[in-house]
Formats: structure tokens, C-alpha cells, sequence
């Protein structure tokens, strides 16, 4: 291990050492090209890999003194594990012990590969014994002798599977050929079987790692693990092994989820889901709710969520909720309304129950609704696009806990479906348990599209989505809105809201501007 003590000299004479005594040792080279335990760097508190890390650069080690080639190793693991500082260390590795060595990294998007895989090399890469003498930017890392650093070099490279091509030109007749794949679960089949070409030199030390969370139940990434494991080295790694991990982040989510979730699988466990086991909603859940009685709650305000129908099979739907109550009012389910028509009844249910947020799907149609409410005066009306950013992400803050805002709604649901009471209504526990869920390349929750589960043979879920938005945003109090006398007829020196004709009005106004 480095010391304090140590000379410029005897760091020039230990890099040496390096490319000739760890060649073939990629543990030792970790162990001896950066300061760990050293006071006053950053690995002052750390004395070298984790013990899974030091487990799979054993085995590394091993693989290379038999002579194997190609050496395949694939990592599939648990969020926040150390991955991206294990492929930081074996790229160094690989050129500071080799010289004329050849790579590629690429990751399951260009964001991961800048932000995170590459940051990373260029954290451990100013840490190293070897930084003087391997020159990183932002697409390469190469050697820093004037002259060499186009044979001697391992590049960032992007993949796009409608330019597969990148990849096919990977050889090192002779020398040593290193290739990444981070966060591999996402990378397409064309971009594994074109790499698969530079395989086909001999005489040439190959190594392959492949690392990232199981994201997907399919693909060459999972093929590793199973009908292609004979050719790979695996490795599953569960973060509660891990010691920097959020231990209490992780006993949350086995709670919330349980052990044998595809959430926990797929985020701790490093495993992959369960094939079939995609329903977002269970069944129990939903007839519990189905049954349970809640006591009134006098605190809670009304919310109201409205799904805007797309599609001539499809129903708009109306549903209001008051804190775990969402029985006590009839779920509406409106077909074949105009937005005149839909924004009409709208208005009339948000003055009955004197909603305090309205929130509305306003993608595509969806949006004149909105507007039309907005002109009509209802208090609290939200438009809410299902495709936009979700507010929850990781306490890491790296990633998204949901793909998007209606997955993120709908996970809010599936919470209060523990303590929450629902109409006994079977086409409503249809659309709960009916919609499937996956990954998205970040790991976060996706549900299905509508359009998927109309191929599955079942209807667009309106019900759920309506019951998913009355979770949108929460409430607060500096942002409350009333329902009065003044404003209850919509706009302002109207007739009350209950002897008001919204669709005629609106009808009535195009035929103005017609004229």
C-alpha cells in the first residue's frame, strides 16, 4: 500500500512495478495502486475492496494465471453496491499493466456512461499510483507518452443499436482487449452479439465484464446467468452484504415490498424477477380494501381525479377521495361526453362534495378540460401529465424510484390501499390488478402502457388511473381552496353551479365566434 513517505521516485519506481508484477493480479494491483487508509485522502477510512470485490478480483486472478480466454465475468447486484468503482479499477488495471492495451466501455445510456461509469474512472484514476502516466478526457483514457495514446487506450463509446457497427471493429491481435458492458441488463441483444466478434482473435488476452441491477427477466444479460452461464464467471451480490449501503433505506423497502418481491430482488437481492410475478397490485390488496371499514375522518379534505377518455372504448371516470375513505361517493364513469359535457359534469361534482384539488389527466384531450375549468373558476384544479417527472427518487439521489408521474401515483395508491377503503365495484379491481410493471434503463418502476394491456386483452384501466390521481400532489395548507357562495356558480355573477348548463354555455360561445 502507498504511505505518506513515499517519493516521487519510488512512485515512478512502483508504477513500473506494477505493469510487471501485476499483470496478471488485478487484487494486489488495487490493493497497491491507491491510499487506502491513508489520513487526509479519500480512503482514509477504507482499507481496501469490499469483500465482494476482493472475491471477484480473486477469481480474476485465477482465471488469468490458467490462461483462459476469453475471461467473461457478469455482475448482477443490488442497488448502490460499488460496481462503477470496480470497473474504474479494472480499467486502470488493464492499462497500466499492459501496455498496447485496447477497450470500450459503454453503459445502458449516454447519461449513466458520462455521469456516473466515467465520473467515476476519472475519481479512482486521480487517486492512482498511475496517473501520471495515463492521460484521462472525456471520451478516453489513454497513455500519456507523446505517440502512443492511439494504440494504448480504452474509449467511452455509446451505444445505439441502430449503429451496431461501433462495436464490430473490436480487436487487439496479440495484446490485451478489454470490454465493459455497465448496467448491462439494458443493452441491446445487436450491441452483445456484435461485441461477440471481437472474440474471434487468437493469441490475444480478452476480458469481458458485464455488470449491472437484473433489471429484466430476458436478454443476453440474463442469458449469463442462465443458458449461457457455462461460458461466463457470475456473481450476484445482495447490498445488505455491502458496508456504505443504507441499511435503513433497505429494511423500509423489505417491509413495504417483502422479501420475495421483484422490487426487492431487483434493488437488494441483485436477482432477477420472477417471471409472471409482474402484477403491480395484488389482489388481496385490493379485496381488502374492498371490505375494510374506516371511521369518518373530519380533518382530510375532498380530492377528485378525473381520467379524460382518449379512445371511442374508452370511459372518462371520476373519482373523489377523502383521506383513507374513497367509498362513500359514486365512482362515476362517463361515456361518450364531449370535453363541454365532461367539464360541465366536472364542475357540478366538485361543488357538490366541495372538492379542494381537482386533478386531471391532461395529456392529449385532456388539457382543454383543464383549461375550461380553469376558465369556469373551480377552485384547485391541477392538470397532470402521466408522462412528466416523478417528485420521489432514491436517497442516494441518483435515479428515479418511478419511470414516471403515473407510476409514481400509482405506487402512492397501492400504499393507501393498505389502510384505504374502496368501493365494491369489480370493474375497479380489474383495472388495479390487471396492470403489469417492469424497469426502465435507470431501474425505476414502469408501469405497462394502455396500450400493451389492450393487446393482453384488457380494457384501458380508467378507474385505477382516476384513483391514482387523487394522489398527484399533496395538500397544503397555504395552497387550500374554498368552495363559497360567490364562486360555487363557477364564474363570477352566474347563476348558482346547480341550475348552471357549462355545455350549453360553451356551445353557445363557439357559435359566437362562429358568427
Amino acid at each position: 500500500m502507498l504511505d505518506q513517505t513515499t517519493s516521487q521516485a519510488d512512485l515512478e519506481e512502483r508504477a513500473i512495478a506494477l505493469a510487471r508484477l501485476y499483470r496478471k493480479d488485478p487484487l494486489r494491483f488495487v490493493l497497491s495502486a491507491f491510499p487506502w487508509g491513508i489520513p487526509g485522502t479519500p480512503l482514509a477510512n477504507h482499507e481496501g475492496p469490499e469483500s465482494w470485490q476482493a472475491e471477484l478480483l480473486a477469481n480474476f486472478r485465477d482465471d488469468l494465471a490458467l490462461g483462459r480466454s476469453p475471461v467473461r465475468i457478469a455482475v448482477a447486484s443490488g442497488h448502490g453496491v460499488g460496481k462503477s468503482a470496480l470497473v474504474a479499477w479494472l480499467v486502470l488495471w488493464a492499462l497500466a499493466t499492459q501496455p498496447g492495451t485496447r477497450g470500450v466501455v459503454t453503459a445502458n445510456t449516454e447519461t449513466q456512461l458520462k455521469t456516473k461509469t466515467w465520473a467515476e474512472l476519472s475519481k479512482w484514476h486521480g487517486l492512482s499510483i498511475c496517473r501520471d502516466w495515463l492521460a484521462y478526457n472525456a471520451t478516453a483514457i489513454t497513455a500519456a507518452e507523446e505517440g502512443k495514446a492511439a494504440g494504448w487506450r480504452v474509449d467511452l463509446v455509446p451505444w445505439s443499436a441502430h449503429n451496431a457497427e461501433a462495436f464490430a471493429g473490436l480487436h487487439n491481435q496479440g495484446g490485451r482487449l478489454l470490454l465493459v458492458f455497465d448496467e448491462a441488463s439494458a443493452i441491446a441483444d445487436t450491441i452483445w452479439e456484435t461485441a461477440e466478434g471481437a472474440l474471434t482473435d487468437s493469441n490475444t488476452e480478452i476480458v469481458w465484464l458485464a455488470f449491472g441491477n437484473p433489471t429484466r427477466n430476458g436478454g443476453r444479460f440474463h442469458d449469463c446467468f442462465g443458458k449461457f452461464k457455462a461460458r461466463w464467471r457470475t456473481n450476484h451480490v445482495d447490498a445488505r452484504g455491502v458496508s456504505f449501503t443504507n441499511k435503513a433505506q433497505i429494511a423500509e423497502w423489505v417491509r413495504d415490498y417483502g422479501e420475495d418481491s421483484d422490487f426487492v430482488k431487483v434493488r437488494v437481492r441483485g436477482a432477477f424477477p420472477t417471471a409472471g410475478a409482474l402484477q403491480f397490485i395484488d389482489g388481496e390488496r385490493v379485496r381488502d380494501a374492498m371490505t375494510r371499514e374506516v371511521p369518518p375522518s373530519h380533518y382530510d379534505s375532498v380530492v377528485m381525479g378525473v381520467d379524460v377518455a382518449r379512445f371511442g372504448d374508452d370511459r372518462s371516470v371520476i373519482f373523489i377521495r377523502k383521506g383513507r375513505d374513497g367509498r362513500s361517493w359514486p365512482v362515476e364513469k362517463l361515456k361518450g361526453l364531449d370535453l363541454m359535457q365532461l367539464a360541465g359534469r366536472v364542475c357540478e361534482r366538485a361543488a357538490e362534495v366541495r372538492a379542494r384539488a381537482v386533478f386531471v389527466d391532461e395529456g392529449g384531450i385532456g388539457a382543454g378540460v383543464v383549461d375550461r375549468l380553469r376558465q369556469l373558476g373551480v377552485p384547485g384544479v391541477h392538470g397532470i401529465n402521466f408522462a412528466s417527472r416523478p417528485g420521489g427518487w432514491t436517497p442516494e439521489g441518483q435515479a428515479p424510484l418511478y419511470a414516471n408521474k403515473r407510476a409514481e401515483m400509482w405506487g402512492m395508491a397501492k400504499r393507501w390501499l393498505e389502510q384505504g377503503a374502496l368501493p365494491d365495484d369489480p370493474e375497479l379491481a380489474q383495472d388495479l390488478t390487471g396492470v403489469e410493471y417492469g424497469y426502465d434503463a435507470r431501474n425505476a418502476i414502469q408501469l405497462e402502457r394502455k396500450e400493451d394491456m389492450k393487446k393482453r386483452g384488457l380494457l384501458s384501466p380508467d378507474i385505477g388511473d382516476a384513483l391514482a390521481l387523487t394522489f398527484a400532489w399533496p395538500l397544503r395548507p397555504e395552497l387550500d381552496h374554498r368552495w363559497n357562495d360567490d364562486n360555487r356558480s363557477g364564474i363570477p355573477g352566474t347563476t348558482p353551479l346547480g341550475d348552471y348548463d357549462v355545455a350549453a354555455a360553451w356551445e353557445k360561445e363557439w357559435a359566437e365566434m362562429e358568427d
